[in-house]
C-alpha cells in the first residue's frame, strides 16, 4: 500500500521574493521549489553552486516558469555573510520571506568556522544571526516573516556558557543541541524585537527524515554515513517514526506561509513525539522559554559577529 503523505496548501506568493538558505538539497529544496511553485520570486544563497545549479534545474524540471536564482553564501565565514547581504542590499529589493534553513550537524571532531568558531555553533546560529543583520532593512520593507528551522537536539542539553566554542572538551551531539538551543533563543528575540521593524519571526523543526545532515561528508570529518542515517531511511521507507524529505519541509513552509501561522510560535510535525506527521504548532520546548536566555544570546552574538541590528545600513557595523 502506497504511503499516504501529508500535505498543506500554500497561499500565493506571487510579488513576494523570499530567500531559502541551504537550499540546494534536502528540506531547503523542497521549500524553495514549493514557494516558487507559488508564485514567489526565490533566492537561493549557496555554498556549491553545481548542487545550486543542479536544484534549480530539478525546480524548472517541474515548474518551468518559477523565478528562482543562486547567489553565494558560505555560513562558516562572515565575511561571506557580510557579502551577500551587500549583494542583496546593493538590489534593493524588499524580502519578504526569509527561511534560516541551512545547517551542519554532528561532525565527529572538533572544527571551525573561518573566523574561528565551533563549527555548528558558527554556521547553524551565528551566520544566520549575521545574515538576519545584515538584511535587515529589505525585511524591515517587506515586512517579513523569518522562520529559523531548529530541531528536535534544542530539546536536550543546554547552553555550554561557559565554553560556547567547546574548546575544553567537544562533544559533537551537545554542541549540536546548543547551536539549535541558540538559534532557538534568537529566533524568538527577533520577534520581540522585529515587531518595531515590522517583521515577524517564528521558529520550525522538520522532526525526522532521511536529509543529508548525518550522511557522509568528507569535508567534515565523516567519510562515510553514520548508522543513525541509515537507519532513518529504513524507517522513513516504511512509514515508522520518520517522515519524509517531503513531509518534513512541510513545518517550515506552514510557519513561513500560513496566514494563521503566528510570531513567537514553534511548528513541526504532529505525529508520535513530534517526530513525523503533519505540521502543526507545538508547545515550545523548556530551554528556548527564558527571555533573560534570549537576550543574553542576543548580546553575545552581536560582540562575536561585529554585527548589530539597525533597519538603516548606514547605522550597521558590519564585520571587517
Amino acid at each position: 500500500m502506497a504511503r499516504t503523505q501529508p500535505d498543506i496548501t500554500v497561499p500565493g506568493l506571487a510579488g513576494r521574493r523570499a530567500v531559502v538558505t541551504g537550499a540546494a538539497a534536502g528540506v531547503g529544496l523542497v521549500v524553495a521549489a514549493r514557494l516558487a511553485a507559488a508564485g514567489a520570486e526565490v533566492v537561493m544563497p549557496v555554498r556549491d553552486r553545481r548542487k545550486g545549479e543542479a536544484a534549480i534545474a530539478k525546480i524548472r524540471g517541474r515548474r518551468p516558469d518559477a523565478v528562482v536564482s543562486l547567489r553565494d553564501l558560505d555560513l562558516s565565514s562572515l565575511d561571506s555573510v557580510a557579502a551577500l547581504g551587500a549583494t542583496l542590499r546593493g538590489e534593493d529589493r524588499p524580502i519578504h520571506i526569509l527561511v534560516n534553513n541551512a545547517g551542519v550537524m554532528t561532525p565527529p571532531e572538533r572544527r571551525t568556522t573561518a573566523d574561528g568558531f565551533e563549527l555548528q555553533f558558527g554556521t547553524n546560529h551565528l551566520g544566520h544571526f549575521a545574515l538576519v543583520a545584515h538584511l535587515l532593512p529589505l525585511l524591515s520593507a517587506g515586512r517579513a516573516r523569518v522562520t529559523s528551522q531548529i530541531s528536535i537536539a534544542a530539546n536536550q542539553n543546554a547552553v555550554n556558557w561557559d565554553d560556547l566554542n567547546w574548546e575544553r572538551r567537544y562533544h559533537a551531539q551537545r554542541a549540536y543541541s546548543q547551536s539549535k538551543i541558540a538559534f532557538g533563543l534568537f529566533g524568538l528575540e527577533l520577534d520581540r524585537r522585529g515587531r518595531a521593524w515590522g517583521i515577524t519571526s517564528n521558529l520550525a523543526h522538520p522532526g525526522i527524515a532521511p536529509t543529508g545532515l548525518l550522511a557522509a561528508r568528507p569535508e567534515m570529518g565523516r567519510a562515510k554515513d553514520t548508522l543513525g542515517v541509515r537507519a532513518i531511511r529504513v524507517l522513513s521507507r516504511f512509514g515508522i517514526l520518520a517522515g519524509t524529505v517531503e513531509s518534513a519541509a512541510l513545518p517550515a513552509l506552514l510557519a513561513a506561509t500560513s496566514p494563521d501561522a503566528r510570531g513567537a510560535r514553534l511548528y513541526g510535525p504532529s505525529g508520535l513525539a513530534n517526530l513525523s506527521g503533519p505540521p502543526a504548532e507545538q508547545a515550545l520546548y523548556s530551554r528556548l522559554r527564558g527571555e533573560d536566555d534570549a537576550n543574553r544570546v542576543w548580546r553575545i552574538s552581536e560582540e562575536l559577529t561585529g554585527v548589530t541590528f539597525a533597519p538603516d545600513p548606514s547605522n550597521r557595523r558590519d564585520h571587517p
